[in-house]
């Protein structure tokens, strides 16, 4: 039987590399957009035709891309719910590291790094350190490693989700008569540009779509999150799902809702799009939608927990 190796987190080398690299993997995900992610953004912005609302919308976002890079500062006042997922090797510490990242989450909110938007849903109360129930939200998976090199890979991505963008996410259960949506693949299309023509320019368009086709409520809901970590210049493994992707991003930039509403040619910038098996009574097609600033960033660790490479 193999030996399971298990780190020990609260020894001190380990624990302040650990809090260091989270800190930092923070930091760079709250100040700075990814490469895949500004590319297409800037593509866009050189898109829209000169001296439209658009076009002005699209230069509002591309300076603060670049005044908020260089000044460390978040890119949006909403810094949005911390999501962290973990891949991780046999005999990982989880309840060790929610403890350390906790702490991380205090600091970076200390630093300006996080604003103080966590509140308590009851009392309306605010901790003033981004430390509540269910936040920040953790999502661990212990992997297969392939070989022997891959067996202690550590994997950490932080998402953090805006509550503007939250808002207009959506759930549809299909079949649905109103939008003549069937338990079909034209009928995931209808529902997908439903809910990028409902949200018109609430969201902060133009927007990123993460969809589950399937599962249950939760589980769509999960992993429609989930396909927010793709890069945004991959392509589905599966070909009838990377033609709908595809599809869809014509179909919604054909709206012309546009940057913030304003009308223009970007009204999505990508879509991704997964699947879960269903129950035969049930038939979901879950969004969720992403506003332009599709911050997430992720880092994989070398042994002694220091970040030894960045995974966008």
């Amino acid at each position: 039987m193999n030996e399971i190796n298990v780190i020990n987190l609260n020894s001190i080398g380990l624990k302040e590399n650990i809090f260091n690299s989270l800190l930092e993997l923070l930091r760079r995900t709250s100040t700075e957009l990814t490469k895949d992610v500004t590319d297409i953004l800037y593509k866009a912005y050189d898109d829209e035709v000169e001296g439209s609302e658009a076009k002005y919308a699209m230069k509002i976002i591309k300076d603060n891309l670049e005044l908020a890079k260089s000044k460390s500062a978040p890119i949006c006042q909403d810094t949005g719910t911390v999501l962290i997922y973990v891949n991780h090797p046999v005999g990982f510490p989880q309840r060790e590291f929610m403890n350390i990242a906790k702490e991380v989450v205090i600091r970076a909110t200390e630093l300006g790094y996080l604003r103080q938007n966590s509140v308590n849903s009851i009392n309306q109360k605010n901790a003033g350190n981004n430390i509540g129930l269910g936040h920040p939200s953790f999502h661990f998976e212990e992997h297969e490693h392939v070989n022997e090199n891959e067996k202690n890979k550590i994997e950490i991505r932080i998402m953090l989700k805006g509550g503007g963008c939250e808002n207009v996410g959506m759930q549809h259960s299909l079949p649905n008569i109103t939008i003549k949506a069937n338990r079909d693949l034209d009928g995931v299309k209808r529902a997908i540009i439903d809910v990028v023509a409902q949200a018109q320019g609430k969201g902060c368009s133009p927007g990123v779509l993460g969809v589950c086709i399937g599962g249950d409520r939760s589980s769509g809901q999960l992993e429609s999150k989930h396909q927010l970590l793709r890069k945004l210049d991959d392509h589905n493994e599966d070909p009838i799902l990377d033609k709908l992707e595809k599809e869809v991003v014509a179909i919604a930039n054909k709206l012309e809702i546009g940057p913030m509403g304003f009308g223009g040619k970007t009204t999505l910038l990508s879509c991704k799009i997964g699947h879960l098996n269903r129950l035969p009574a049930s038939f979901f097609v879950t969004v969720a939608y992403m506003c332009w600033v599709h911050r997430r960033q992720g880092i994989e660790l070398d042994k002694d927990l220091k970040i030894k490479s960045w995974l966008y």
